[in-house]
């Protein structure tokens, strides 16, 4: 299945990008450190959050499954910047803070964790990037 996205300049490093299916837009903007003025999103900012609401997305479809609440879940991802050899993503460290009470059974965590780490963008990335996926069921 494809989907397009357009992407159109609007000057200044600034770009507006449509997703074809929804219409729905959004703005990315260069960081500061790369001559941008830091106002929105950078598209390598954009990995980290496709990365971060794949795995949230996937975590809600293993717990519909297993009826499971994830209500309340936070999702941190941490983008760390390279500058050599090329500028690039060097890690992303993402951190799933669940609910101690939403999953207090090992086997569901077992799962939940095994899916997050197969999330397609996860799959995605170069085995380059530095990607763990961490979990800390809080009570």
């Amino acid at each position: 299945m494809a989907v397009e996205i357009s992407v159109g300049y609007t000057g200044q490093l600034r770009c507006e990008a449509t997703h074809g299916p929804s219409g729905e837009t959004l703005s990315t903007d260069a960081p500061t450190d790369n001559g941008g003025k830091g106002e929105s999103f950078s598209p390598t900012d954009l990995v980290a959050t496709a990365l971060g609401t794949c795995v949230m997305t996937i975590l809600g479809l293993v717990a519909e499954r297993h009826q499971v609440d994830l209500q309340g879940t936070q999702i941190q991802v941490t983008k760390e910047m390279m500058t050599e050899p090329v500028r690039r993503i060097g890690a992303l460290r993402t951190v799933v803070t669940i609910p101690a009470k939403a999953v207090a059974d090992q086997e569901v965590r077992t799962r939940l964790e095994t899916a997050a780490r197969k999330c397609p963008v996860h799959q995605s990335l170069h085995p380059d990037i530095h990607a763990p996926i961490d979990f800390d069921y809080q009570s």
